[in-house]
This record gives C-alpha cells, structure tokens and sequence, in this order.
C-alpha cells in the first residue's frame, strides 16, 4: 500500500512539475491530526485520544522527499506548528461527529469549510488513495502475471531462504526487486517487528516494508 501511495504522489508532483509549477500544496497530516481514517470511527473518546496520539507519534509522508527530487516545493500546511498544536488543544468529540446521523472524520475540518467549497466535497465520504486514484488495480495486474502455482513455489522459497513471509503476488514482485537492489533483509534489532517480514513497525500497526495492517 505504501507503494502504492507513494507511486500516485510522485506522478501528480511529478504532472505538476511538467506543467510549469514551481510549487504544490499537499493535505498531509489531516487525517492523522484530525482524526480522516474510517478505523478511528466508531472508538470511543478515551480511545480515539491515544489513537491519534500513537498514529501522529509515527506519521511520514514522501511528499517532501518526492518534491526535492523532482525539484518542486511541497508545502503541507497541516504540519506547520502552529496547526499541530492547535489539533492537540481540540476536543476528540470535534474530530469525530456526527452529520445527518453519519460519522465523519475530520469532523471540524468539514464543518469550517462547508460554506467555501461545494457540499459534495466537504462532507465526500473518506476513501483509501489507492482506492481514488485506481492503484488497487495493481493487484489484479500482478494476479494476471504471476500463476498462483508460481507464486506459491517462490512464496516458499522466500520463506525458507529469508524467513519472510510473502502474503500477496503484488507483494512478491516488490519484494523481488527489493533483493535484487539490497539483498536479504536483515533482522530488525527494535523491540517490536512486523511478524511477517520483520522490519521495525515501532509504534504503528502498519508495517511500511511490507503492507502488513492490523500488527
């Protein structure tokens, strides 16, 4: 999924960058600040405080990076100081409400700008990106190429020469170029690992090397 996403930044920076800008504005940090993802719901209060607390200890974005490369400057205003710690002074019960009797994320985001920008955006239901931009069809890309006899036969190949477990073809193909470009993973030393590839998950329940989400 970090793929994923990552892939869907560098093309629309990288459109951008085609098109004469000289500079973008990207929405990171909303969902993590304000509470954007359908998981954090239906949490209570209590939860849905250490929640956001856990995901914005552990939030990163590629935009940054991404736009360096391409030599376009990315500004992402929700993760300007000041916001982040006006986030921290709003109650959960503004991030997460109630409109028409559905539960929205971003709750007072919505609300601030219902009045500036078209309904169907403000209150636009929250979607994966992979899902807005169509990269999930990847995964019907990579189960067309790669046979589930083929997939099974390396799947355990991998597991037994590097102890990772491979848990989708798509998964496959990126874990192949990863080794060709960096060998084996090494074990993870950090106190908590992803329990499929090993890599450090630290304090997150998604594990960026390999897209494993609950851990």
């Amino acid at each position: 999924i970090e793929i994923r996403n990552n892939v869907v930044m560098y093309l629309a920076i990288k459109w951008a960058k085609d098109n004469g800008e000289k500079a973008i504005i990207t929405g990171d940090g909303a969902d993590e600040l304000f509470a954007g993802y359908n998981f954090l719901l239906n949490k209570s209060e209590s939860e849905l405080e250490k929640e956001i607390k856990r995901i914005c200890s552990v939030m990163h974005f590629p935009t940054q990076k991404i736009g360096e490369d391409l030599g376009i400057a990315v500004e992402s205003p929700f993760l300007n100081k000041k916001v982040i710690k006006l986030s921290k002074e709003i109650p959960v019960n503004l991030k997460v409400n109630e409109k028409d009797g559905k539960r929205y994320g971003k709750w007072i985001l919505r609300k601030a700008f219902e009045n500036k920008i078209p309904h169907q955006i403000a209150w636009r239901e929250k979607s994966p990106m992979q899902e807005g931009s169509g990269t999930e069809g990847l995964t019907y890309l990579f189960n067309s190429i790669i046979g589930e006899e083929q997939f099974v036969e390396k799947k355990l190949t991998v597991e037994k020469s590097d102890g990772v477990v491979i848990r989708s073809r798509e998964s496959m193909h990126y874990y192949e170029i990863f080794k060709k470009l960096y060998g084996s993973p090494v074990d993870s030393k950090s106190e908590k690992i992803c329990p499929y590839c090993k890599h450090s998950v630290e304090e997150s329940k998604f594990c960026r090397m390999c897209g494993a989400f609950p851990i």
